[in-house]
């Protein structure tokens, strides 16, 4: 063995797994660095600090600048194809964003008559980009090290639910600092809130806009567009867009959680979960503004958040407001129809499911290419496609449609000359219309609840329960789940051995796991009602049944009882949310252990059922 071999043996056998054991506690030190960093951030801005708290602030932001910058190079330096970390195009682009904040250390302050190098080294030397800069970097290590965690074969279900479940405390934390509230909010409330805003529910124990501050207002959107848009789909982006390739489990797994199609559009299916999300969310914002523009004595910056708080929240399903009364207040009940259509098709865009959405731009994009052959005299030769719709996207529409036709006119006959009376036509059929899609799992109040007839309020529960479509921000049964029972009891009722619709055979999977869906469903909402009616004898059982099918159906709707309830009724409320955003089958599956597949049948039976 010649000097040349040896040399590579011994890098090989003993040099390098020492560099990588130092590489993987540089990488922990980075992970702590970043969560000392958001921490920090939050004790400055969430509460009045003494000058000497502002210098320890400092020292702590210069600490970890330096710890990122070297986390940065040894990165670079000893990275490895063999752990199958490659950094992409972006991952380079936020390195070089980093050591362009060693500029106004490397160089003195440029004189001001060369302005364009002064102001360059002044937008570097800036505090606020620096701090932008730690931020984004702390939030890329904290998703790489979540998206990693999954390469451990941890299970999907328990790192989802665990993922609320942090969001929903440090919300809950962040809500309970002093500039976060007005005259301070107890600590059930505080976890009320923010578990309603991160599971897109709605209800609320305590008057949002007379009891949180714009801080924490701001912290409220922000819980609820992480809840809307699901914390993996975030991290998820975050790590595969910045932070390189994953491995092949990661990437399965998480194509999983976003019912991605295949391996290779995976990014691109985070990217249209995002992208769809922020266009409507814009496009949302500006008809709301324009809606309410000069009507509501706002200045324009007043108008300009007051629309985007509730794009966010109509998109997400989630029914927070701004407002005294929610929308049912008196500023905006005259005069704005607009701005209640607007939020009603934003809820819906939200509710019917991102992959619906995907389908839909995919079905948009093939006529427009169709028009564009047509229009140079090319179209019989356009490669047409058969099947632009898929069976999942044609059920939830169709279903929506009828629901939401059928609510409607529900709604417009019982309320006519009950809570819509002195109200012009036009304005009925609009707010029929609204009171038809948010029990969709919206939670918005136009008028209120308590002054509908029973029978209307039990046409809500019937919506709440059904809910909005998978993959979506909405909650409920799922309306997929809802059609696949109804053709499964319209099969048995004809004595059909199948389920068929569209030409297409539902497969017994998901018929047994539809059926599942629902039982559990009806398991935990008995349960939860009978606890209910234990905690609070007081409350009617009407009331009692809408605020818990409201809550494990993430609806945010309330008969006036939320902010009445104790602190062990205000428990089990915010168990439901959690339940109901998580999903009790996604619990369940990360609690029980899977039966492995048998290649074994018993002898089937049969068992008296009429």
């Amino acid at each position: 063995m010649d000097s040349l071999e040896r040399l590579l043996l011994y890098r090989k056998k003993l040099i390098l797994p020492r560099i990588y054991q130092v590489i993987n506690w540089f990488m922990w030190i980075t992970y702590f660095c970043a969560i000392l960093f958001l921490a920090t951030l939050v004790y400055e801005h969430g509460f009045m600090i003494s000058s000497d708290e502002a210098k320890a602030i400092r020292i702590i932001y210069k600490s970890v600048w330096i710890v990122f910058l070297l986390s940065a190079t040894v990165q670079i330096v000893f990275q490895s194809d063999e752990d199958g970390q490659k950094n992409t195009f972006w991952s380079w682009v936020i390195n070089v964003l980093l050591y362009l904040t060693l500029l106004p250390v490397l160089f003195k302050k440029p004189d001001a008559g060369d302005e364009g190098v002064y102001w360059t080294w002044m937008f570097f030397h800036s505090h606020y980009y620096r701090i932008a800069i730690l931020l984004l970097y702390s939030l890329l290590q904290l998703s790489s090290s979540l998206v990693r965690l999954l390469g451990r074969r941890t299970n999907p279900s328990l790192i989802l639910a665990s993922s609320f479940l942090v969001i929903i405390f440090i919300g809950a934390g962040l809500l309970m600092l002093p500039r976060a509230t007005y005259h301070g909010i107890s600590w059930i409330d505080a976890l009320f809130t923010a578990t309603s805003a991160t599971c897109v529910t709605g209800l609320v124990s305590v008057d949002v806009p007379s009891t949180f501050t714009l801080e924490g207002q701001i912290i409220i959107i922000l819980l609820i567009q992480i809840g809307g848009l699901g914390v993996m789909t975030l991290t998820s982006f975050f790590a595969m867009f910045f932070m390189g390739n994953t491995s092949l489990y990661n990437q399965l797994v998480v194509g999983d959680m976003i019912s991605s199609n295949s391996l290779n559009s995976l990014l691109s299916t985070l990217l249209y979960i995002l992208g769809f999300t922020l266009a409507i969310e814009g496009i949302g914002m500006v008809i709301i503004w324009y809606s309410i523009h000069n009507t509501l004595g706002m200045t324009l910056q007043q108008e300009i958040y007051f629309a985007a708080f509730h794009s966010v929240s109509a998109f997400c399903n989630a029914g927070f407001s701004t407002l005294p009364g929610n929308l049912g207040n008196a500023a905006v009940m005259q005069n704005h129809n607009l701005l209640f259509i607007t939020v009603s098709f934003l809820i819906i865009l939200g509710g019917i499911g991102f992959p619906i959405l995907v389908n839909l731009k995919e079905t948009l994009f093939y006529y427009l290419r169709y028009l564009k052959w047509k229009c140079f005299g090319r179209s019989s030769h356009f490669p047409k496609q058969v099947h632009l719709y898929n069976l999942n996207t044609r059920i939830v529409l169709i279903m929506t449609a009828i629901l939401l036709v059928l609510g409607t006119l529900a709604i417009a006959l019982y309320e006519w000359n009950n809570a819509f009376s002195g109200m012009e036509v036009t304005d009925k059929w609009v707010h029929a219309f609204f009171n038809a899609t948010c029990p969709r799992t919206a939670g918005f109040v136009s008028v209120g609840l308590t002054t509908l007839s029973t029978q209307t309020l039990l046409l809500m529960i019937i919506l709440m329960i059904i809910g909005g479509g998978t993959q979506s921000t909405a909650g409920g049964v799922k309306i997929n789940v809802f059609a696949v029972i109804l053709l499964n009891l319209w099969a048995v009722i004809r004595g059909a051995n199948r389920v068929t619709i569209f030409q297409r055979e539902l497969s017994d999977d998901s018929i047994r796991r539809s059926n599942a869906v629902l039982m559990l469903y009806l398991i935990i909402l008995s349960a939860a009602i009978f606890v209910m009616s234990m905690l609070e004898p007081k409350a009617s059982l009407m009331a009692l049944t809408f605020e818990c099918v409201s809550a494990l159906s993430t609806v945010g709707s309330s008969l006036d009882l939320t902010p009445v309830l104790s602190t062990a009724g205000k428990s089990v409320i915010i168990l439901l949310m959690f339940i109901g955003r998580v999903g009790a089958f996604t619990l369940l599956l990360g609690l029980i252990k899977q039966v492995k597949k048998r290649n074994y049948k018993y002898p089937s039976d049969n068992i008296i059922i009429n």
